[in-house]
């Protein structure tokens, strides 16, 4: 089958593998839909480390193709969306309530990082019943696409923050503002703490969202939120050995301002969760889609998406049905 791979660090192309096989408790999934993400950037600048031959990508919706034996709520020919996170659903840390670090820190976090991921023609899920979820027929691929992570992350995002009722938020990242922001603050042109620092007439946010991955985005998101308030890091902080705390606005270490980190939660609830509000019109992911690509675009798609060229948010990967 055909396979889109990080060869080593700073080189991507195809390359042809063996169809995958399923476990007793595992699916193969007919790839129909993917996304590329930012941290699949981040992987081949060596965000991990080396990794040579390795399948990138892990946003996807398909079809089942097959299923092993023990698995009991899916079928050959059913439409799907497997979450970025593939947990291990007996592991300690995810009984404990931390199934994204399964087996190790970031453990649950397999497509594209210990396990080939989701740009092939078929991909291979563990524990197809706890990590996969039905697509509903009134809920279109190219939505359903989106709860595999940007979708399921933004919310943990926001979950973290632990935001009080009529409390105020600030949101450091690039990206789509129409999505519920009342004001935006563009870095560029004026000083991003000042402006969050005066719209809130010099109180600061109950809540931030660090949603880029930058060092100087936690260091401003820590600078913005009251004393008592969360900071929320969503972010892949790819680049770098440390990121820093500033200390005054840190109260030294005693302004009561929590810090939270979490990675993409996985899971059928978790998708079938998000799914529901898809399907209920919630909210629509689907105009974060700039651009689309053929599967046998994927250079093209990747280098526009790495170098951020021609205005892109999301790049939608269109394989053959």
């Amino acid at each position: 089958m055909k396979t889109f791979v990080m060869k080593g660090i700073g080189q991507v192309g195809f390359a042809e593998k063996p169809m995958p096989r399923p476990g007793p408790m595992d699916a193969i999934i007919r790839t129909t839909m993917a996304l590329i993400c930012t941290s699949d950037s981040h992987t081949v600048r060596g965000a991990i480390g080396p990794r040579e031959n390795l399948t990138l990508g892990h946003e996807a919706v398909g079809v089942v193709h097959e299923v092993g034996p023990e698995v009991r709520g899916f079928k050959a020919g059913e439409r799907i969306v497997v979450g970025a996170i593939t947990p291990d659903w007996g592991d300690p840390a995810s009984q404990g309530g931390h199934s994204s670090q399964s087996g190790q820190a970031l453990g649950g976090w397999k497509f594209a990082n210990i396990k080939d991921g989701v740009f092939a023609e078929y991909f291979h899920v563990n524990d197809a019943d706890a990590n996969l979820a039905h697509i509903p027929r009134k809920v279109p691929d190219e939505a359903a696409v989106y709860c595999a992570d940007m979708l399921s992350t933004g919310l943990m995002a926001a979950e973290n923050a632990d935001i009080p009722i009529g409390g105020a938020v600030a949101v450091f990242a690039l990206g789509p503002s129409k999505f519920g922001a009342d004001a935006t603050v563009d870095f560029s042109r004026q000083d991003a703490v000042a402006a969050v620092m005066q719209l809130t007439a010099g109180a600061g946010v109950d809540s931030s969202i660090e949603a880029l991955g930058g060092d100087l985005t936690f260091q401003n998101a820590i600078k913005v939120t009251k004393p008592g308030g969360t900071i929320s890091n969503a972010g892949y902080h790819g680049e770098g050995e440390f990121v820093h705390i500033p200390r005054l606005d840190w109260g030294v270490g005693m302004a009561e301002k929590t810090i939270r980190t979490g990675l993409c939660p996985g899971g059928r609830l978790r998708m079938e969760r998000l799914l529901r509000l898809l399907e209920a019109g919630r909210v629509d992911p689907t105009p974060l889609t700039t651009h689309r690509f053929r599967f046998d675009e994927m250079p093209k798609a990747f280098e526009t998406m790495d170098k951020k060229l021609d205005g892109i948010i999301k790049p939608l990967i269109l394989f053959s049905s």
